[in-house]
């Protein structure tokens, strides 16, 4: 006869057992849905670079960049039954120094990014109890009209972005920054599930990643720090 604490280790061993092989299930099923279709583009809309102090921190004047872009992305096929969220993120490739003689490797920097949540599943909790056990409006100001057009406007995964302002500027050790050449803006995104591996874009070259079709900017220089103009001499009476 084994006693009570060996029986409930017995069956908590199998339950960790079960728990851990569905889990594998769950993070190899998403090797049945394919990520082909997902595209991302973007474009550079304007730049400039300043000479300041980029954060409320900064000891002294650096140059920095200012960036805005467009972005079209369509990242719906990223969503599957095991995707928690997407962080998707723009990035900037650059040249490491303002020598061109060298061959140092590319600086890049993030210059923004957003989460987007993956849409509730029919079978959650909440969605099961709306259905089930409805709780009554408060109130009746807005129209159910109203409120499925933008239920249905709202989109997972998919982004349009016009003359958008980069959350974060651009900075260098040196503190210059001005006229660096071969400058490219990408896309990059990693799926976060809520079981298994986390899934990269395929430009970062990170393993284990999706497949899709990722266009980066036109390469750009970043321009000239702009100076003052001399004041005009007045002219002589």
């Amino acid at each position: 006869m084994h006693s009570a604490l060996n029986r409930a280790q017995a069956v908590f061993g199998f339950f960790t057992t079960v728990a851990m092989f569905v889990a594998g299930l769950a993070a190899l099923s998403v090797l049945l849905y394919p990520t082909d279709a997902t595209t991302a583009d973007v474009v550079l809309k304007d730049v400039k670079v300043t000479k300041g102090r980029p954060h409320y921190y900064s000891t002294k004047k650096e140059e920095y960049a200012q960036i805005r872009f467009d972005l079209d992305a369509d990242l719906t096929p990223l969503f599957n039954w095991n995707t928690k969220q997407l962080f998707v993120y723009v990035y900037a490739s650059y040249s490491s120094s303002d020598k061109t003689s060298t061959r140092l490797p590319n600086s890049e920097a993030i210059i923004w990014d957003t989460i987007i949540p993956a849409p509730e599943s029919p079978y959650s909790f909440a969605a099961l109890r709306e259905r089930f056990f409805p709780e009554k409006p408060k109130s009746q100001k807005r129209s159910p009209a109203k409120k499925t057009k933008k239920d249905a406007a709202a989109e997972p995964g998919v982004l349009r972005l016009r003359g958008q302002r980069a959350k974060y500027q651009i900075g260098d050790i040196t503190g210059r920054l001005a006229e660096r050449s071969n400058v490219t803006l990408s896309v990059g995104w990693n799926v976060q599930p809520w079981v298994g591996a986390l899934w990269w874009s395929p430009a970062t070259g990170a393993v284990p990643r999706t497949a899709g079709a990722v266009h980066s900017s036109k390469p750009f220089d970043f321009p000239a720090l702009k100076t003052k103009a001399p004041p005009k001499e007045q002219a002589a009476v």
